[in-house]
């Protein structure tokens, strides 16, 4: 779909960020429909911005959808691929966090603070961020494929999320760079307009508890074990 963090949200942008989600999964979802030999499990995509900026609450699966405009993208996708459930399809609706990846994703652009020396928390920092190693994500996908017990929504995500001052601590450890200068909240407001509340400066203390209690095990379960493993030479 389209990036949610490639330009400020204008109205045509947001359109976009719906659009190539819903739409392309309808379509989908209607060749599903009329195939003579559907496929046996769709995998379909979501994000844990389903629930919506919250504190310090435990996001489940059960938790209730966020009223924000991610949270809506989210309900209305899910909604998409959930009629293509049927007794030939086992749909699964993966609600993944922030992907860690050493040359893809977010985390190269965090990296350049860091390197300067100039790496630290976004606004306050008590915002949580969920978060999966790359490596897990995969596995998580494969294990969802294999597991017919495995349908609905599964949070993408380690067991331990961490607030956003606890991440900027532990990738200045991992780079070997201070962590102390945080990016005031006024100035991402001004340079990056509504994404900034919904991306970098609130969050969602997302946890995996179907996957976990179904038996998927993380290789990587906590943040330093995750950047070390990315970073080992840095």
């Amino acid at each position: 779909g389209e990036s949610i963090a490639g330009s400020r949200w204008t109205a045509a942008h947001k359109r976009r960020i719906l659009d190539s989600r819903v739409q392309a999964t309808r379509s989908l979802v209607a060749a599903i429909r009329g195939a003579a030999t559907p496929p046996r499990v769709l995998v379909s995509g979501s994000a844990v911005g389903y629930y919506g900026p919250l504190d310090d609450e435990i996001a489940t699966e059960d938790t209730r959808p966020g009223s924000d405009f991610l949270a809506g993208v989210c309900v209305q996708w899910e909604a998409e691929a959930a009629r293509a459930a049927s007794d030939r399809t086992r749909v699964v609706g993966i609600r993944t966090g922030l992907v860690l990846e050493r040359d893809g994703g977010a985390l190269p652009e965090m990296l350049p603070p860091f390197r300067f020396g100039a790496g630290g928390p976004m606004g306050s920092g008590r915002q949580y961020w969920p978060w999966i190693h790359r490596a897990d994500w995969i596995a998580l996908v494969q294990w969802a494929l294999q597991r017919p017990e495995a349908s609905g929504a599964f949070n993408a995500t380690a067991p331990n999320p961490v607030t956003n001052r606890d991440f900027a601590r532990a990738l200045g450890r991992a780079v070997h760079r201070p962590a102390f200068m945080p990016a005031p909240a006024f100035a991402l407001r001004i340079m990056l307009g509504e994404m900034a509340d919904a991306l970098l400066l609130s969050g969602q203390r997302a946890v995996p508890a179907r996957a976990e209690r179904l038996g998927f095990r993380f290789r990587y379960p906590r943040i330093d074990e995750a950047l070390d493993a990315l970073f080992g030479h840095a």
